[in-house]
């Protein structure tokens, strides 16, 4: 058929717009989306979110140049249905496939680097880990302080409330919050090994009344070297059947603590309360780190029963409530001039 040939008008049109037809979708697909504003970029994707929504964010970030493409590279590769929650980064340069498939496949998801500092409250780790991760923080509090969880995990406690150990820890974006919790609690076990258990036991301790006494020992601890001390304090008082009088204990009962604790505070009847029941309270006021346990499970040997703030970072020890009452007062005064001073 001699009417037909390669060099026919209409066969040289239509490879052409084939041609520009493939060039143009390879320019859509693989095409180079670049930041004018950063080398790279940060993007979550959040439980819950829907692809338009997703796409409404790449688009107002700057990481993709327009959405109508995006679209079209996601349904060319399968779909939107199934788009993984994390954090991703881009570089910019990347084309709408990478961005695609990476968030279709979450194998760029970021892990998210925490740290928990020694002695902080459940509910301030919430607020930690809300910010950092992007959990629900009440959602948080309600695991910690599920009884039925704690036993599952071992705690014959009311919550994990000192059982979540203070350590940096690799979270991805909105993880579940068992699984936060689980991994704090994880900590704790691997560290409160069969010695320390042993230990314990030696102390005539429970598990939960030296991580108790651990907390209270975090929470009047500054320097590292006066631990064992405190502790030391501690037993003693525990041993002539003194009330403890930590302030730590006070400071967990409050609902705008922590503060400076007014006299007040002091008659307030709640079982934690150590200045008005003896004893430990029923259950840790913190998450005490390592050393603090370690200190409760090791006090320094010593005949001191009171202690009190130097300004200076440490503590004044004493045997007597005489002795105490002067280091009291030297405190007052230099912390009155310290006041005068800054005025």
């Amino acid at each position: 058929m001699k009417w037909f040939s390669l060099r026919s008008p209409l066969v040289l049109i239509g490879v052409g717009l084939l041609g520009l037809f493939i060039g143009v979708s390879y320019g859509i697909v693989y095409g180079a989306n670049t930041f004018d504003d950063a080398e790279r970029k940060v993007f979550f994707v959040s439980n819950g979110e829907r692809f338009d929504e997703i796409v409404d964010s790449l688009e107002a970030q700057g990481i993709i140049r327009n959405r109508a493409m995006f679209e079209f590279v996601a349904m060319l590769f399968g779909g939107t249905s199934s788009l993984k929650v994390g954090k991703y980064i881009f570089e910019s340069g990347a084309s709408n496939a990478h961005i695609f498939q990476t968030l279709r496949s979450g194998e760029g998801n970021q892990l998210i680097h925490v740290t928990v500092l020694e002695g902080t409250f459940a509910r301030t780790q919430a607020r930690i880990f809300a910010r950092a991760v992007g959990v629900d923080s009440s959602r948080f509090i309600e695991q910690v302080y599920d009884s039925s969880f704690a036993r599952s995990l071992g705690v014959e406690a009311s919550s994990l409330e000192g059982y979540l150990l203070p350590e940096t820890y690799a979270f991805t974006w909105q993880q579940d919050e068992r699984q936060i919790i689980r991994a704090l609690f994880g900590e704790f076990e691997d560290f409160f090994a069969d010695s320390l258990h042993q230990r314990a036991d030696e102390m005539g301790m429970t598990v939960h009344e030296v991580v108790t006494l651990a907390s209270i020992v975090e929470g009047e601890a500054i320097l590292n070297e006066e631990r064992p001390i405190i502790s030391g304090v501690y037993h003693n008082r525990l041993r002539r059947g003194m009330r403890l009088e930590a302030d730590p204990t006070i400071q967990f009962i409050l609902p705008d603590g922590p503060r400076r604790l007014l006299y007040a505070d002091l008659e307030v009847d709640n079982p934690y309360n150590t200045y008005r029941y003896r004893g430990l309270p029923p259950g840790p006021v913190n998450n005490p780190g390592k050393a603090s346990i370690i200190a409760a499970l090791y006090p320094a040997q010593h005949d001191y029963l009171y202690f009190v703030a130097n300004g200076k970072g440490g503590h004044w020890f004493s045997r007597s409530y005489a002795e105490h009452s002067k280091y009291v007062q030297m405190y007052r005064r230099d912390r009155a001039r310290s006041r005068s001073a800054q005025k």
